[in-house]
C-alpha cells in the first residue's frame, strides 16, 4: 500500500503544479472572473481544494479547533497555490515516512454537520488524491470557457510515463 500511495501522492504533487502554473500565468481578472461551475471562479475552487487538504490534515492529527484557511485568506492566486502545494508536500512527505501499519490506522473526526465519522488514514488519502483529480477536472473546464488554449496534461498516467520511458 505504501508504494501506491507514495506514487499518488507524488503524481498529486505533480499535477497541481502542472494546473496551478497554467493558472498563475492568467491576469488577476481571468483568475477571480465568475464562471458557472461548483465554485465561482479558479481562485475560489483552488481555496476550497486548500481548505480540503487542510482540514483533512487537521483531523487526522486530532485538532479539535479546525481552522478553515479561506476563511482569512488575502493573498493572491498565486499564494493559493503555494498554499496549497505545502500542503501536497506535507502529505508527500508523511506517507514517505510512514509504516505499513500507519496507513491502517483508524480516526474519529467530525464533519462540517458536525457528524462523527472513523475512518482508516488509507481510506483519507486516497479521498484526498481523488478530490484532487477531481477538483483539477473543474479548472480544466474552467479554464476551457475561459478561452485558455494551452492546458497541461495532468492524467496519472502521463505523470507515470514520464517516470517509466524505455
Amino acid at each position: 500500500m505504501k508504494v501506491l500511495l507514495t506514487q499518488y501522492s507524488a503524481y498529486h504533487l505533480w499535477a497541481n503544479q502542472q494546473i496551478f502554473e497554467t493558472i498563475e500565468k492568467l491576469p488577476e481578472a481571468l483568475q477571480e472572473q465568475h464562471i458557472v461551475s461548483s465554485f465561482p471562479s479558479l481562485k475560489a475552487t483552488l481555496l476550497h481544494m486548500l481548505d480540503a487538504e487542510s482540514i483533512w490534515w487537521q483531523r487526522m492529527k486530532l485538532l479539535e479547533n479546525i481552522n478553515r484557511p479561506s476563511e482569512n485568506f488575502t493573498g493572491s492566486v498565486s499564494d493559493v497555490a503555494k498554499s496549497l502545494m505545502q500542503q501536497s508536500q506535507q502529505w508527500h512527505e508523511w506517507i514517505s515516512n510512514a509504516t505499513e501499519h500507519m496507513f491502517e490506522h483508524e480516526f474519529i473526526y467530525y464533519n462540517t454537520k458536525r457528524e462523527k465519522f472513523k475512518q482508516a488514514i488509507y481510506q483519507m488519502l486516497l479521498h484526498i488524491f481523488n478530490h484532487g483529480t477531481y477538483h483539477r477536472g473543474q479548472l480544466v473546464t474552467m479554464l476551457r470557457q475561459l478561452d485558455v488554449n494551452t492546458i497541461p496534461p495532468t492524467d496519472f498516467i502521463v505523470w507515470s510515463r514520464k517516470r517509466s520511458i524505455i
